[in-house]
């Protein structure tokens, strides 16, 4: 009879099994003295909490408005929470006492507040921390509910403040712990609107009017373009594994979170600590949503992480990487095996155009170094490899390459209007096609300077002159 009233209440009456459930289990735990939380910038997560009892956590986060990177020349008013975008990740225990310190800086232009969703009150803590400039609020919630939840700011306009930057993540660790991991990680989606294209240089304010249609120009992870790739790649090795805590600060986009050339072991999906999926290839994750994923890693390379609405991620910035270092198991993956020419079709040059190519603007050959590197993850690493050491009888070597030190014009013309046919280069024989890439001449001249620069080459520079001179 009992199990029938049950069912008529509805979901909504708790704990009709005759058992207490476990959030009231919690609640009813008594607290143990009190820690002040340890607070970590992405990609990095606080450490696992080994306590087997609740305590009062302190969490002291400062909201600062700072100007940033958002890509190469391009400069943003980012609004934050500690400093960077995303915001502070913050690791709590399931059962805890958690004392909110919300400081807005001195210097900032507006009022700040958080909203947590991981807290059981009004707005989720925005009604009591409501913040002016030069100011402290204080709050308190009980962490009831385990899982991954993503905080933000919630002042009005509350969609301004969180395309600015003011999101990040908070983990209630569930009081029986989690699977233990190697490594874990902290990744977060999020989209800027700004009153120029994507990589148009200089200091680029906030679009209102992009916004409000949900048409981003830049949609990355953790704050910016390149944020998580290059020497920002997130290390690995071998036979380890790993978990990452993925949020969606959105405000707007769903994201599609896909982990090339791996799959999900598990998926905790939306960020709960119930439901797992196994073997998941893309886990939808929606906007002020979350989730985290756990994979093991059979063998070695750079693993790329994408938005696979694949738009976002090569030409906005959606991508990251995980560089595994260790053994190549050639059972699990042989690489290419064999290569031979098929070209049923002919071999002409054909023309790979990029919407919006950056208008990147280096001041310095340490800055065109810099940015070329990132051209070159984009653009050529796929083919010509790491280090530019090329693929046999397919792409030929960039490192040390005598066919490009002879003639830096001709190195330009192949790069802008492409090559098809056979060359010889260190000795041997390519027979392929180089397509046409629709790069600047800002990105051209960087991306040529940092390959000649590099791995053995002759050390000259580019400049973008000399690419407007060649393609005139």
């Amino acid at each position: 009879m009992k199990k029938i009233v049950c069912l008529l209440i509805g979901l909504s009456f708790v704990g009709c099994s005759g058992e207490e459930s476990n959030n009231k289990k919690s609640s009813n735990e008594k607290l143990r003295g009190e820690e002040v939380a340890v607070l970590t910038d992405a990609p990095d997560v606080p450490p696992v909490i080994t306590r087997n009892y609740p305590t009062k956590v302190i969490v002291n986060l400062e909201t600062t408005e700072v100007k940033e990177r958002i890509a190469d020349g391009v400069d943003y008013t980012f609004w934050t929470f500690g400093g960077k975008v995303p915001g502070k990740f913050i690791r709590v225990r399931e059962g805890d006492l958690v004392e909110f310190h919300l400081h807005n800086h001195p210097d900032s232009k507006m009022p700040h507040n958080i909203d947590l969703h991981a807290v059981t009150g009004p707005g989720g803590g925005a009604a009591s921390s409501f913040t002016a400039p030069g100011h402290s609020s204080k709050f308190s919630f009980k962490a009831i509910n385990p899982g991954l939840y993503v905080y933000h700011c919630a002042t009005a306009p509350v969609g301004m403040h969180i395309a600015n930057g003011m999101y990040g993540l908070i983990l209630v660790q569930p009081k029986e712990g989690l699977p233990k991991v190697d490594r874990e990680y902290y990744v977060m989606q999020s989209e800027f609107y700004t009153a120029g294209k994507y990589g148009e240089a200089g200091h680029q304010p906030f679009s209102m009017e992009k916004a409000l249609t949900e048409i981003p120009d830049y949609v990355v992870f953790n704050g910016s373009v390149g944020a998580a790739t290059g020497d920002n790649a997130l290390p690995a090795k071998v036979g380890e594994t790993v978990r990452l805590y993925v949020g969606n600060g959105g405000p707007n986009l769903v994201s599609s979170f896909h982990v090339i050339g791996e799959i999900f072991d598990k998926v905790y999906i939306e960020g709960g600590t119930k439901s797992i999926n196994e073997n998941v290839q893309t886990t939808m994750i929606p906007a002020g949503g979350s989730a985290i994923v756990d994979f093991k890693l059979e063998t070695s390379g750079t693993f790329i992480l994408v938005d696979h609405s694949i738009f976002r991620a090569f030409n906005k910035g959606a991508i990251g990487m995980i560089k595994v270092e260790g053994n190549e198991d050639l059972v699990v993956y042989s690489g290419k095996q064999s290569d031979t020419v098929y070209i049923p079709e002919g071999g002409a040059v054909q023309d790979m155009p990029q919407d919006a190519a950056p208008k990147v603007v280096a001041m310095n050959k340490s800055q065109r170094l810099e940015f070329g590197k990132r051209v070159y993850e984009q653009n050529c690493m796929a083919c010509h490899q790491t280090g530019g050491k090329g693929l046999a009888t397919a792409f030929p070597p960039l490192a040390n390459s005598d066919f490009l030190n002879k003639d830096k014009t001709r190195a330009i013309h192949i790069i802008i209007n492409g090559l098809s046919g056979k060359i010889n280069v260190n000795g041997q024989e390519f027979d392929g096609v180089m397509p046409a890439q629709n790069l600047s001449d800002e990105d051209v001249a960087n991306v040529l300077t940092y390959i000649y620069n590099n791995w053995g080459n002759s050390g000259v520079d580019v400049s973008p002159g000399d690419v407007a001179s060649a393609r005139h």
